[in-house]
């Protein structure tokens, strides 16, 4: 506990309070260049300033989004032929065609099913990567391994590197910030926490439910004082703190407890305003819709243009799209959710110019089975589902650095294996890396003794998908 005697509080107390005046004139200056969220420079000149995660928790199904299988409709309700069959997670039974209407879009003609209308306008703007993998068919374990590049122990996200690496442009807004609805994701806030690195770099989850601003954020502001008397308060507070962790040595995480007040005083002055979607034109908000997806999105996109180094925005608590049974009527619901907003985020961020140097990328954990998934007690089936699949699945990329309206990799014929571009979760991030200024082999942070990556010891950059 930190103590000071009576005769040396009196001889400090005119150094001290001038001392707070001083630091008060040269706090906006200074703070910046000392922050550890101050821009940085990567390894090379970066194709991608910042990044806009669209996760789809639960999985999505690939062959019934955008990788179109005519065996399936061919095979349909029969045996998998000798061989084709991989190993499933669940007891699962012969070939389920799908349910929905795929056509090709654009210039460059990508298939993409009727559940993503509005997507599908912006088929010339995607990088589809169709030979997507995992280690494993579950959904915890993929999670971390989709955003951490670890399926076990506590790793670094990938938001979380992006902004060790780089920094954020705004040091009033948190660099990296994570829209989840209502309650967590599987796995929870270990799908954006910093792990061993500083906590001032995890991120910061907004529950995107609540509309109010001042439910969005709390105690964002302080009716009873003044914000000069805030600033008086804080000066004040963090010397006592600054004695604190000295007089300790130095302890990381009390230390990112001290930099979490700071980062939170300065979010007073620009946060409502950046939450504040109905600031936005009538026009604007229609071209998003009224709902809760359409906020994310937009609320996306205002973060972004404020600087914001990475926004991931979650579909929603849990893993909604894990559609274990009645897929076409699951699916067909959950992209009716989202595929209006993701279209005008798309749309949006192109008007805007920020698409010149964002990437958007949308995608979930794993993708699902070409196999129907038997009925069972365990998740009450209908025969109608499909079961988890690591096996191969599809992604999307668009924006900054990656080729448009193209298609990267193949699945098998039925679309249950990556055979052709194969990009196993550590490739996707060596070349996301890479799009942010950095080799992956290089972005490192020492801790226990040696020396740790995202992407461990693996990793290889995609140049086939690179602009």
């Amino acid at each position: 506990m930190f103590s000071i005697s009576r005769r040396e509080m009196l001889s400090r107390a005119a150094a001290g309070m001038g001392t707070l005046a001083m630091a008060s004139l040269f706090s906006q200056e200074a703070g910046a260049s000392q922050s550890p969220l101050a821009v940085k420079t990567p390894h090379f000149a970066p194709k991608v300033k910042r990044v806009i995660h669209l996760f789809m928790n639960g999985g999505p199904s690939q062959v019934d989004t955008f990788d179109p299988k005519p065996m399936l409709a061919k095979y349909d309700g029969k045996p998998f032929p000798d061989g084709s069959l991989k190993k499933t997670e669940r007891a699962t039974g012969g070939v389920m065609k799908s349910p929905f209407k795929f056509s090709k879009h654009g210039e460059s003609g990508i298939d993409v099913s009727e559940l993503f209308p509005s997507v599908a306008k912006h088929a010339d703007d995607l990088c589809v990567l169709r030979g997507m993998h995992t280690d494993v068919p579950n959904h915890e374990p993929s999670l971390m391994m989709m955003n951490c590049g670890e399926i076990a122990q506590s790793r670094p996200s990938l938001g979380s590197w992006a902004l060790y690496g780089l920094g954020t442009e705004n040091q009033n807004l948190p660099g990296f910030v994570v829209l989840c609805p209502n309650s967590l994701p599987t796995g929870g806030s270990p799908n954006w926490r910093s792990s061993f690195l500083p906590g001032i770099f995890q991120g910061t989850r907004v529950d995107t439910s609540k509309t109010n601003v001042k439910e969005l954020l709390a105690n964002i502001s302080n009716e009873r004082v003044t914000p000069q008397g805030q600033s008086d308060q804080l000066g004040l507070i963090q010397q006592l703190n600054q004695r604190h962790l000295a007089a300790r040595g130095g302890d990381e995480r009390l230390e990112s407890r001290i930099q979490a007040f700071e980062l939170a005083f300065r979010m007073q002055m620009e946060a409502s305003d950046a939450f504040d979607v109905s600031r936005e034109s009538s026009e604007t908000l229609a071209m998003y819709g009224d709902d809760l997806q359409g906020r994310q999105m937009l609320t996306a996109r205002r973060l972004v243009e404020r600087g914001v180094r990475f926004v991931q925005v979650w579909h929603g608590g849990g893993q909604p799209w894990d559609s274990h049974n009645d897929i076409e009527r699951l699916h067909r619901k959950l992209a009716g959710e989202c595929d209006q907003a993701i279209g005008a985020l798309l749309t949006d961020l192109k008007q805007r110019g920020l698409l010149d140097d964002t990437l958007v990328i949308w995608g979930g954990e794993f993708g699902r089975t070409p196999a129907v998934e038997l009925p069972n007690s365990n998740n009450d089936t209908k025969g109608t589902g499909r079961d988890h699949n690591n096996h191969g699945f599809s992604m999307w990329l668009a924006g900054a650095g990656v080729k448009p309206g193209h298609i990267h990799g193949a699945t098998d014929e039925f679309g249950f294996g990556a055979v052709e571009g194969k990009m196993h979760v550590h490739d996707l991030h060596a070349t996301l890396l890479h799009l942010l200024g950095f080799d992956h082999e290089r972005l490192t942070y020492r801790w226990a003794g040696r020396d740790f990556r995202l992407t461990d010891v693996h990793g290889t950059v995609c140049h086939d998908i690179l602009a």
